[in-house]
């Protein structure tokens, strides 16, 4: 299937367990990939045949700066719950959500949480 992909959408949040994550907050990096039928806008060259991109940007912006969640799989799902809510097109959504700086001792890059969420409840 056709998908739209918005890679490493950045954003300041205040989700975590630990106090100081509500306090301070800190860096999140979303990856969302919606999957639907392009042929559609393919052909026509139009924006209402698709869905825009700032729109879903503005969306999940709202969700990770503007909501507050204990677990980045609680914000991974409140994502994947609206997209396709709001996107009735979208049959299927891959939500990436990357915390790079996590109050955990260790070396490593960053953690995450991938889910993939679709219209039917089921992955095809």
């Amino acid at each position: 299937m056709d998908r739209i992909i918005l890679s490493k959408m950045q954003f300041y949040g205040y989700h975590g367990v630990f106090e100081e994550e509500n306090k301070l907050g800190q860096r999140f990096y979303v990856d969302l990939e919606a999957y639907f039928d392009l042929s559609k806008p393919g052909h026509s060259d139009n924006l209402e045949d698709t869905i825009n991109y700032a729109d879903i940007y503005s969306t999940i912006r709202q969700i990770v700066e503007g909501e507050r969640y204990q677990l980045v799989e609680a914000v991974a799902e409140r994502i994947a719950a609206k997209i396709l809510t709001k996107y009735p097109v979208i049959q299927e959504t891959l939500v990436r959500v990357t915390k790079p700086d996590p109050p955990i001792p260790g070396h490593y890059q960053s953690v995450a949480v991938e889910i993939i969420r679709s219209r039917s409840g089921e992955r095809d």
